[in-house]
């Protein structure tokens, strides 16, 4: 069976080679046939820590690696807006 690959941005990176990922799905609803959003958070692994806030990312499903960890960041499908993630 092919693993999943899902495409999100990346909405904290503040664990150690961990990344949150936010993946939005667009879905119809079951009663009005109106077009709504849903949103997830996926914790993935990002051996290396490069990837930061705001950028748009791949994840693949894997093996569990923690409690909450069972994907892992593929690669970076675009950067990060001009001056996200940069306040302090």
């Amino acid at each position: 069976m092919p693993k999943r690959i899902l495409t999100g941005t990346v909405v904290s990176d503040k664990g150690d080679k961990t990344v949150t990922v936010l993946v939005e799905r667009r879905v119809k609803h079951p009663l009005y046939g109106k077009i709504i959003k849903r949103s997830k958070k996926y914790h993935a692994h990002d051996e290396k820590n490069e990837f930061s806030m705001g950028e748009t990312v791949r994840i693949e499903e894997c093996k569990p690696i923690s409690k909450s960890k069972s994907w892992t960041v593929l690669d970076r499908v675009s950067a990060a807006p001009a001056g996200a993630g940069a306040e302090a």
